[in-house]
């Protein structure tokens, strides 16, 4: 048995989760999430205490990337230079920007003048003015002023349109637009792709390594909570998930949904806040934008109304003004990924936390992962000679507790020693310190003389077999699982040691043999066959040295037999050491050591020790001996006898407006701002036009900026909601399906806590700021269309068509993206089983040395997910190239067509730059969309996900609330004719025409063989399965008939291995039950033996246990399982073997609190399954099961009496002991 540490009391912890409870009650929800003040001062100071010792570090963007390696480091600066690369290119669009309107702007006033001297030169020359309807142009001053102010006769050959330098000069910048455009897509391309792969690298890298830092944390606790994406909620859906059949018993199933939810509200506001703030500062950005163009307009109009040293034109002016303007449109465009690497700067806080963290107990382990076994000298021909020298060790996380105190014991090579005493004495701490899990505080251990630090730690464990109590099964075939125990075994080495573990022939009658997938934790298997499997794993190895603690306790008597007659061939020629609690199979040991709180108060042989009057061990060995004496006795007196028994969107679209309202700004300020390159012009009405303009931009860019803010917040709010229900809901209609749903190995817990954190991530993704941005995006683009359209249709054509092929682009990059994400989801939650089932079972990995196989299980998987995304990253590349591409490419063809167009008359230069302008915000929009593709994609997956998940329908609904509820319940049960299979073995027949009557009141118990189906009996009573054929009744109703959470509020199961949530003891005890006063749980934990235990704890009934009650040892969880169970007052009373894994001391505790529940109530029907017959003898009716049937029945005398199977069964127990 695993010692198991006492409670621990955590004073921070519970005073912030009582805080925590408080505020929720006392203040609103305003109060709750925006920073509320706490009243209570020393709360507060406990508080700040808590929140500076866990005060995460920043991390920096450059940080992001410490576990690049060469290759990546490679990547990345080709990924930079192209990207300096494109940028150029992008400076240089600008620029060709500038001076091709500049160029047009030139030729379209030279129409306009031409047409105004031929038509208007009288006026002109009279009133001595400029024309009012000039547009910008970059002009001579000299000819301004000419045509201005003289009356100049060649003024019509001076401005003649459409010289062939014009047309010239058009295209040679069209040309430079094609050329940029090539350039940038090759560069974006290969920078995409060269960036992709270093990150993805790095990243598959940094998850290896993260899985690989907590396999050398983890040691003594269970970590499934740090797996969790999501805080305490996944840490709920973890716990929740992994002890189902516990939660569905009790009906605990509304209470963890609102655990659930009140754990997920808490974190909703947080990413509210968080979009606020981008929302501000994108709104910021947006309206520095509309600054940048006002004052750059207003101040470069003036610099052209004054001489300077030059000529400034207003082609500069858009160059100088659109590279300040580009600059901040890149912080606005990417908006959303610095929204992305905020949140993973916060992520690889923890992350990079937990990979650096390292901890006293962990020096062990540090260099374990590269310990190479075959540069060391084998330690296979070591005299096994163990000593401990004066050891004294006290836990980490209870200091003040000592566990062993200058403990003195030596086990001889090749000797079987044995280490008794009650629970907490220091015998599982022994083999603790001797699997090096920890050193000891003072002393030191020994084999052969020499200090066991001395050897490589993987290799002395790999020379070491432990069978421990509670068999520890990975979630694969049978045949990995005895592999473990020896990497290298041939199929023949693991068939041999599953014949010498009793365990060949049930294998072989499995559908796929040694090829049957066990399930999570073993949970296909009964417990027995469990326990044998782990002992074929055990023997496999052939180890030096054997550790057995409490290696048959879970079998059946035969097994038993079996398995105890192999354990000790096993333990011939080897140094072997017995940690037992059944002193009947310790008695051939050569030598015994009884311990008592960490120190060795008597040793010697079972024959010196019985005869110490008084002692320890002759105490035990009587009090055990009192049992088997009374079944002797009922044997022997009857044998001689003969007797026959959704959210708002309005801002986006708001927000769509901001690029074609732009536009036309831009457009009306370039013409105004062309009326002072005339110095003698009258232009206090001008700067008036500028002026106004300039302020129309500033009021854009403020309305714009508190539309941004609300777009944002609305979003945002809308997406933690929307992200909470799917949550809420999912994990509700998960609770609702069938128990045979989890038994796939698709649907373990660690994939579906994977499944709920991730899926809901990506449409987090989507469905909040996001999504608000892409909506701006495409209501920009419906827009601006239609503001094209109305001012030219065959340009706005030009900018449609790329527009339409990246759109199609995108489609295909989000339906592939969405294929991509279904795909390494399925691995993903292969690997987060794996490594739930490792981090979990750390004290099995390290027993089996198996700390390089299950990384590379798991570097294989991560692997898998980068194969597979090579050919869809080849696309994504192509398709990024093309977005950069179209910038040049559109404006190329736009001012290609232009020309053709002022050719013919049949444009001005207001249409050029407003469409122009717009083609370039559709772009951006299109862009961005682009840009998110891959997260559409996998949002839309995701949501796929969700909604099969919604629309399946349980054939068990374990939420319905129809059905039948028997008012006058007599427990009167039977199975008429009842088979049973399991819907994950279709081909092995569980209960075979089972035939079972029980009456009310009644006691009966269930014996067998393991595998014979005594747990399915309560499985389907509990209504976790239905039967396959025939009829189970209750009261003459079918089950399938009865509500089904009145059906299990009538239940009170105690199993084998009790499970206790991260709550309180009280809580604990009321666990599926509302307003229970805290009379009846202290009355339920008297009653269970446990209310004075409970006592002398610190906080008392507030005490936490730890996640799964690891904080108790195995009596006081059973114990508390029992009170829990007594609260209810259940009409049908199932234990299955409940006091087997015990200690006598705990067992006899135990045993008294089931006798109590049994019989405080006379109505009260109980069914127990039992190994050990004397705690059976006083039932009403026993059968016996074999082979899915009763083959026997009657009461203990009546069945002695046959001298049938159970008889046989009882002797062969009695011979055992």
């Amino acid at each position: 048995m695993n010692d198991k540490e006492p409670l621990l009391k955590n004073y921070n912890k519970l005073l912030n989760d009582n805080d925590s409870d408080n505020d929720n009650k006392s203040f609103s929800d305003w109060r709750q999430y925006f920073n509320r003040q706490k009243a209570d001062a020393k709360n507060k100071k406990l508080d700040d205490e808590i929140n500076h010792t866990t005060k995460d570090i920043p991390i920096s963007v450059f940080q992001l990337f410490r576990f690049a390696d060469r290759i990546d480091i490679l990547l990345i600066i080709i990924a930079l230079c192209l990207i300096l690369i494109h940028e150029v290119c992008v400076l240089a669009n600008v620029i060709l920007f500038g001076r091709i309107t500049g160029l047009f702007a030139t030729t379209s006033f030279a129409v306009d003048c031409n047409n105004q001297y031929q038509n208007l030169t009288s006026t002109i020359i009279k009133n001595s003015v400029c024309p009012l309807g000039i547009d910008l142009n970059p002009l001579n001053y000299d000819r301004l002023h000419n045509l201005c102010h003289y009356n100049n006769k060649s003024i019509s050959s001076t401005l003649s349109p459409l010289t062939p330098l014009f047309h010239e000069n058009v295209m040679h910048l069209v040309h430079w637009f094609l050329a940029l455009s090539i350039l940038a897509f090759l560069c974006t391309s290969l920078e995409y792709i060269c960036w992709t792969t270093a990150t993805k690298r790095q990243t598959s890298r940094m998850s290896v390594l993260l899985f690989q830092s907590l396999i050398q944390r983890l040691i003594t606790k269970e970590t499934e909570e740090q797996l969790n994406t999501y805080s305490k909620a996944g840490q709920i859906a973890q716990e929740v998930f992994s002890s189902l059949r516990t939660v569905l018993s009790f009906n605990g199933s509304k209470y963890q949904q609102k655990q659930y939810d009140k754990e997920l509200k808490l974190n909703e506001w947080c990413t509210v806040r968080k979009d606020a703030a981008f929302g501000a500062f994108f709104g910021w950005l947006f309206f520095i934008n509309f600054i940048v163009y006002s004052i750059g307009f207003t101040f470069g109009s003036i610099l052209m109304s004054y001489e300077t040293h030059r000529i400034l034109t207003i082609s500069e002016i858009l160059v100088v003004v659109n590279m300040f303007a580009q600059a901040l449109s890149f912080l606005n465009s990417v908006g959303p990924f610095f929204q992305s690497i905020s949140e993973a700067q916060g992520a690889a806080v923890s992350v990079f936390q937990l990979i650096d963290e390292v901890h006293d107990e962990n020096l062990n382990e540090k260099e374990i992962l590269e310990e190479n076994i075959s540069d060391e000298n084998s330690i296979s021909d070591i005299n096994g000679d163990i000593e401990f020298d004066n050891v004294s060790f006290s836990y980490p996380s209870r200091e003040t507790a000592t566990a062993l105190n200058n403990l003195k014991l030596i086990a001889r090579a090749n000797q079987t020693t044995a280490l008794v005493g009650s629970s907490g004495c220091g015998k599982s701490t022994c083999v603790s310190l001797l699997l090096r899990y920890y050193e000891p505080s003072s002393g030191r251990i020994m084999i052969d003389g020499q200090s066991i630090t001395d050897y490589k730690i993987k290799q002395f464990r790999q020379n070491i077999g432990v069978v421990s109590q509670e068999p520890i099964l990975f979630g694969i075939s049978i045949y990995e699982n005895i592999r473990f125990g020896k990497l290298n075994a041939t199929r023949e080495e693991i068939e041999q040691a599953a014949e010498q573990a009793n365990a060949h022939n049930f294998i072989m009658k499995l559908p796929n043999k040694y090829e049957t997938l066990v399930g999570e934790r073993g949970i296909q298997l009964s417990g027995g066959e469990k326990q044998r499997i782990a002992l074929a794993r055990a023997l496999v190895k052939q180890p030096n040295i054997l550790l057995l603690d409490e290696a048959t306790s879970a079998l059946d008597n035969a097994s038993e037999k079996i398995v105890q007659e192999a354990l000790d061939r096993a333990c011939k020629n080897r140094t072997t050491i017995v940690i037992a609690h059944r002193l009947t199979t310790i008695q051939n040991a050569d030598y015994i050591y009884v311990l008592d709180k960490g120190s060795v108060i008597e040793e010697g042989t079972h024959e010196t020790l019985m005869i110490k009057e008084g002692g320890k061990y002759q105490t035990m060995v009587k009090m055990q001996q009192s049992e088997k004496t009374i079944d002797t006795q009922d044997g022997l007196m009857y044998m001689t006898q003969a007797a026959a028994e959704d959210e708002e969107q309005i801002s986006c679209l708001l927000g769509g407006l901001r690029g074609p309202l732009f536009s036309i700004l831009l457009a009306t300020i370039i013409n105004v701002s062309d009326l002072f390159e005339f110095n003698d012009c009258k232009y206090t009405d001008i700067r008036r036009r500028v002026s106004i303009t300039s302020g129309l931009f500033i009021l854009l860019g403020a309305a714009f900026m508190i539309l941004h803010f609300f777009q944002f917040v609305t979003f945002g709010i809308a997406g933690a909601k929307l992200v909470s229900r799917l949550r809420l809901k999912a994990f509700a209609c998960l609770l609702r399906q069938e128990v045979a749903y989890f038994d796939r190995p698709e649907n373990s817990s660690g994939a579906i806590c994977t499944q709920l954190s991730s899926n809901a991530a990506a449409i987090e993704d989507m469905a909040g700021s996001r999504l608000g941005v892409i909506c701006e995006g495409l209501s920009m683009s419906t827009f601006g269309f239609l503001l094209g359209f109305f001012y030219n249709w065959e340009l706005t054509i030009i900018i449609a068509i790329p527009f339409v092929i990246l759109l199609i682009a995108n489609v295909m990059q989000i339906r592939l993206s969405s294929w991509l994400k279904t795909q390494s989801d399925r691995i993903y939650c292969q690997a987060s089983t794996l490594a739930v089932e490792v981090l979990t079972n750390m004290r099995t990995v390290k027993q089996l040395s198996m700390e390089n196989e299950v990384l590379r299980q798991y570097s294989n998987m991560i692997d898998q997910v980068l194969r597979m995304s090579w050919r869809p990253e080849a696309l994504f590349a192509t398709v990024f190239g093309l977005y950069w591409m179209m910038d040049s490419l559109i404006l190329g063809l736009l001012y290609w067509r232009a020309l053709v167009l002022v050719e013919n008359n049949e444009l001005d230069m207001n249409d050029i730059v407003i469409i122009s302008a717009f083609g370039i915000f559709a772009l951006g929009s299109i862009k961005v969309a682009g840009m998110l593709a891959r997260r559409i994609g996998a949002s839309f997956a995701a949501a796929h996900a969700f909604f099969d998940l919604f629309d399946r329908i349980p054939t068990i609904d374990n939420g319905s609330n129809k059905g039948q509820k028997l008012t006058n319940f007599s427990e009167e049960t039977e199975f008429n004719q009842v088979k049973f299979i399991y819907p994950s073995r279709p081909t092995v027949l569980v209960l075979n025409k089972l035939q079972l009557s029980i009456k009310s009141g009644q006691r009966i118990a269930l014996v067998g063989a393991s595998g014979c189906g005594k747990s399915t009996i309560i499985q389907l009573l509990e209504r976790f399965y239905d039967v396959t054929n025939g009829q189970l009744t209750l009261d003459g109703v079918d089950i399938r008939k009865l509500n089904i959470q009145w059906l299990r509020s009538c239940l009170g199961v105690v199993s084998q291995e009790p499970i206790l949530f991260d709550l309180t003891i009280a809580e604990n005890i009321a666990y599926g039950l509302e307003n229970i006063p805290m009379d009846e749980i202290v009355l339920a934990a008297t009653k269970a033996n446990i209310h004075q235990f409970i006592q002398q704890l610190p906080q008392g009934y507030e005490t936490k246990v730890g996640v799964k009650g690891s904080f108790l040892s195995g009596g006081e969880k059973q114990r508390i399982a029992i009170a829990r169970v007594l609260i209810r007052r259940p009409k049908i009373l199932l234990l299955d073997e409940a006091t087997s894994a015990m200690d006598p001391y705990n067992e006899r505790i135990v045993q008294e609190a089931l006798d109590q529940a049994q019989t405080e109530d006379s109505s009260r029907t109980s069914i127990i399954i039992a190994h050990r017959l004397s705690t059976i003898r006083s039932c009403d009716v026993i059968h016996v099961l074999e082979m899915g049937r009763i083959v026997e029945s009657g009461t203990h005398i009546e069945l002695i009496q046959k001298g049938g199977i159970y008889y046989k069964m009882l002797n062969a127990q009695n011979n055992i002991q």
